[in-house]
């Protein structure tokens, strides 16, 4: 039982995600959690207040099982799957990281200086998760979508915008690490 706690080959996952892509081009829907929460927000009544979320969300409801299934897939996958918290990252990139001030680096998967229960009280990281949480929506919004949108169903359906997207994001995560990321830390 040791291979449940492995991650799967990329063979594998790469295999399961081509057919559910597949399956969803065959009915004729398109995958991404941006749009889960547009009609999760469109269910709660954000339609009253803005007219992008006036549209039909009962035609979405499966993409609400999507969004629900990732939850506990992720929920399963961490509390039951997984036999070491911590992300495999080498020797270079925690030794950074630490220097950085990321005490966690290499012994959890999301960094307590950002994740932990200290965050309510220290400004500067709520104001980064704010101001990156704010960018994301934004970003997604402007972008007609999400990575896991553009990148996973827009590209296996041969969309050029999205594969401009995808250019986009991975130019902005670079951006981001290499140049604006040392001047916050």
């Amino acid at each position: 039982m040791d291979w449940i706690y492995e991650p799967w080959p990329w063979y594998v996952s790469g295999a399961a995600i081509a057919f559910v892509m597949l399956l969803l081009l065959l009915m004729g829907n398109s995958f991404g959690m941006s749009g889960n929460l547009r009609t999760f927000c469109t269910l709660c009544g954000a339609d009253r207040h803005a007219d992008f979320f006036k549209f039909d969300w009962k035609a979405q409801r499966w993409n609400l099982l999507v969004a629900l299934g990732a939850v506990i897939g992720g929920f399963l996958a961490s509390n039951y799957l997984t036999a070491d918290p911590a992300v495999a990252i080498s020797a270079n990139t925690v030794n950074e990281l630490q220097s950085l001030g990321f005490e966690s680096a290499g012994s959890a998967y999301l960094p307590e200086e950002l994740f932990g229960s200290g965050i309510w009280s220290d400004f500067k990281a709520l104001g980064l998760l704010a101001v990156g949480g704010f960018l994301v929506g934004f970003g997604a919004r402007y972008a007609g979508g999400c990575t896991s949108g553009h990148a996973i169903s827009g590209l296996s359906n041969l969309q050029w915008p999205s594969l401009l997207a995808v250019i986009g994001f991975f130019a902005g995560g670079m951006i981001m690490i290499y140049f604006l990321f040392p001047l916050i830390f």
